[in-house]
């Protein structure tokens, strides 16, 4: 009998391709998320049910097993249900691990920066020397797929930290490009954090990880481990951090059996991931650019980039705090790092899990003296195109709700030539 498969959030930008991924297994998929959305719909093209909004009865008796996100609390109405019916639940991430245990080489690419970017590049990459990889991106990617079943031999993921899940894996080879402190709040200190990385290199019979005092520290003592000792700058019309991402991709590929030259020349054609460094508009006088950076190494790496892209631009900075627990965190690095603009502006925080917090946008504006924007989105447009200097590049940064705002400043800025 099919195995009948629930995912509770489906939508989500992890949970959608997981449940493409079990629909190309040979699973009967259902699942309900609380907005309908281009993933939805591809995923009931693909035959699963989908239902919107979370209630008991979207999910199925016979159910074998209901996976949800770590967003998802155990009050939610599909997971009460489970329990009653005790019907196995599993987060994303314990399913992730359940899933790819189906093929002989697990390769995850875990780390505190650049997961989906350099998961996109290896892909890529892997398809382009012929290794027919399966692979699960957690964020659309413009040209191909962001999941594929792949034959059965490499399967490429991310692997996510925040809530310790990258742990459940058994990998061939995991790719570990950095390790920083963000996320301890939601694991129990920073002590776990490192032990679940260290965890995560025990599960792993190679590894690859860029020299830093923080790697170094925690994955030194692997019996298989390819230590990166430079981290390039450059790397082909690559620069900063996607230099770096590109080519621990290749040496990654290495590896896996690829030959260098065919994945350089492969990664040299650098996947347009959703959300990080986007081009939105090109205009003259205006670009318009969205980067996912919400923790300040990210905001710091967006900025160089920028800067080194955009010579004599004027940079304006419209940026979004990611949870208030970051924010208080992170303060005064993010303060650092944001003066390093020539305007700034800050919209409020995209608190996710928690409403409040002892520091907050207003506070970050006046640190920065920068603007806080508030009220709808289009507000916020309106504030951001004022007064803009000749030759402005505008960078919205965040991982929030913050895209939202990109159509309506592209129309301001139209609207007002």
């Amino acid at each position: 009998m099919m195995k009948k498969l629930h995912f509770t959030g489906i939508g989500g930008a992890g949970m959608a391709p997981l449940a493409e991924l079990s629909l190309a297994n040979g699973f009967t998929v259902s699942g309900s998320d609380m907005e309908n959305s281009a993933k939805c719909h591809r995923l009931h093209s693909l035959g699963a049910k989908i239902s919107i909004g979370h209630r008991q009865e979207n999910l199925p008796e016979d159910a074998a097993m209901l996976i949800y996100s770590s967003a998802v609390p155990e009050n939610n109405p599909e997971r009460v249900k489970a329990r009653a019916l005790n019907i196995p639940e599993l987060r994303r991430g314990e399913y992730l691990a359940h899933l790819a245990a189906n093929y002989r080489r697990v390769v995850a690419v875990t780390g505190t920066h650049g997961k989906s970017s350099i998961t996109a590049l290896l892909a890529k990459i892997l398809q382009h020397c012929g290794k027919e990889p399966g692979f699960m991106i957690g964020a659309e990617v413009a040209g191909m797929a962001n999941c594929a079943a792949g034959n059965g031999d490499i399967f490429v993921t991310e692997a996510d930290e925040s809530d310790g899940t990258h742990t459940k894996l058994k990998n061939f080879l995991a790719v570990i490009p950095n390790i920083e402190d963000d996320h301890e709040w939601s694991l129990g200190g920073k002590e776990v954090l490192e032990n679940n990385f260290r965890l995560t290199a025990k599960n792993s019979q190679q590894i690859i990880f860029y020299a830093s005092e923080n790697c170094d520290r925690l994955l030194k003592d692997h019996p298989q481990a390819v230590r990166l000792s430079d981290m390039p700058g450059k790397l082909g019309g690559l620069r900063g951090f996607q230099a770096a991402n590109a080519y621990i991709a290749i040496q990654t590929a290495v590896l896996l059996g690829c030959d260098e030259k065919s994945a350089t020349d492969a990664a040299m054609e650098y996947p347009q991931v959703a959300r990080r460094m986007t081009i939105h508009c090109d205009r003259p006088g205006l670009t318009v650019i969205e980067d996912y950076a919400h923790h300040p190494t990210e905001v710091r790496a967006a900025i160089e980039l920028l800067r080194a892209t955009y010579r004599g631009c004027h940079l304006r900075i419209l940026f979004q705090p990611h949870r208030f627990a970051r924010l208080e965190k992170y303060f005064a690095e993010f303060v650092t790092e944001l003066s390093n603009a020539d305007s700034i502006y800050i919209a409020p925080v995209f608190a996710a899990w928690s409403e409040s917090g002892k520091v907050d946008s207003a506070m970050l504006a006046k640190a920065v003296n920068g603007i806080a924007v508030s009220g709808s989105f289009e507000h916020w447009a309106e504030e951001v195109v004022k007064d803009l200097p000749p030759d402005t590049v505008i960078a919205i940064l965040g991982a929030g709700d913050i895209n939202k705002v990109i159509p309506l400043l592209v129309r301001q800025f139209a609207d007002k030539r």
